[in-house]
């Protein structure tokens, strides 16, 4: 925040430039009234010197009470103004995917779990926004709508898990419900980060159609494939309750999630590690910062009073001087 001192009416002020004229004018109108005396000592004038220049106070004390009057009728503001990046905030639907291969390990603990770091992080930087929770396998739920209690977001995401609901990788269907809880925000950037590391294969939806959904209700859509490239280690239970884990093949459709962020005015991102995930988050989150408009704030108090009040004191102390201690002498 900032504070800056202005005036309504500042033409005003150039009346101040009387103030030096008076001084001048009351420097050779005293002398012209002063008689030079030659006396042989001062101890007869020692009483009356004290207030032969403390009567100058009097006019001291009206010059600057017309200068501080004058000041007042400039009207003087002090003005508190800010930026606020993010006043309007962006409403933001994070769609993840949980199915089964969001278990494989190419990412540290697995894929799964670094998404819902990444994601959680993401949400504490974006204080002002509300954000929501779409998880989408075979089929998708919203798990939590948009708010801007991200404690209680936060708290769903740990939730999260793998085998939620049934298996599959239903793209569509997460999109289109993502956006469903978009279409009626009035938000100036409506937003949906959809992130899948699989090939559409179920759902009643088909992604391109979620798509057209997304552009008619102008929601944009930035959408990650996460998963190294070639084979990446897969966790398998085996009939006696061990796990062994066997490499198999990274499958993302990232031709559909370019066409999804295309058509959408989006981008489309590609995770091959956490750090490569968490870079990306980042980049979206400076790009829908971006988008905000900066807007500029203005509090303007009257600061008059204050002037006029050290006006009317002074003028009021010069009066009460004038007619009781300089009585004799002005």
């Amino acid at each position: 925040m900032m504070n800056n001192f202005t005036f309504a009416n500042p033409d005003y002020l150039y009346l101040l430039l009387l103030i030096p004229v008076a001084w001048v004018w009351y420097f050779f109108r005293h002398n012209k009234r002063n008689t030079h005396l030659q006396v042989s000592s001062f101890n007869g004038l020692k009483a009356r010197s004290w207030k032969s220049w403390g009567r100058h106070l009097l006019f001291i004390f009206r010059t600057l009470a017309i200068g501080l009057l004058i000041v007042s009728f400039g009207r003087p503001q002090s003005t508190a103004s800010w930026e606020d990046m993010t006043t309007e905030g962006i409403d933001i639907v994070l769609a993840m995917d949980i199915s089964g291969s969001m278990l494989a390990q190419d990412l540290t603990p697995d894929r799964l779990e670094a998404s819902k770091k990444v994601a959680m992080d993401f949400i504490s930087g974006r204080p002002n926004d509300r954000i929501g929770l779409v998880i989408f396998s075979g089929e998708s739920f919203t798990q939590c709508p948009l708010t801007t209690d991200h404690q209680v977001l936060q708290n769903l995401f740990k939730d999260v898990k793998s085998g939620m609901v049934e298996d599959g990788t239903a793209i569509g269907m997460g999109l289109a419900t993502a956006v469903n809880r978009l279409k009626e925000s009035e938000a100036k950037s409506k937003v949906v980060i959809l992130l899948t590391d699989g090939v559409n294969n179920q759902g009643s939806i088909a992604p391109m159609t979620a798509a057209e959904i997304a552009q008619q209700f102008e929601v944009r859509v930035y959408t990650i494939g996460v998963g190294t490239q070639g084979y990446a280690p897969y966790p398998f239970k085996t009939p006696f309750g061990t796990t062994v884990y066997k490499d198999v093949e990274v499958k993302i459709d990232e031709q559909t999630l370019q066409d999804i962020a295309s058509a959408t005015n989006g981008k489309y991102f590609r995770a091959t590690s956490n750090e490569a995930l968490q870079e990306i988050y980042q980049e979206i989150d400076q790009m829908e910062r971006s988008k905000i408009e900066v807007k500029e704030y203005h509090k303007k108090n009257e600061e008059f009073l204050i002037f006029a009040l050290l006006a009317l004191i002074l003028l009021m102390l010069e009066f009460g001087l004038k007619n009781t201690l300089f009585k004799s002498i002005t």
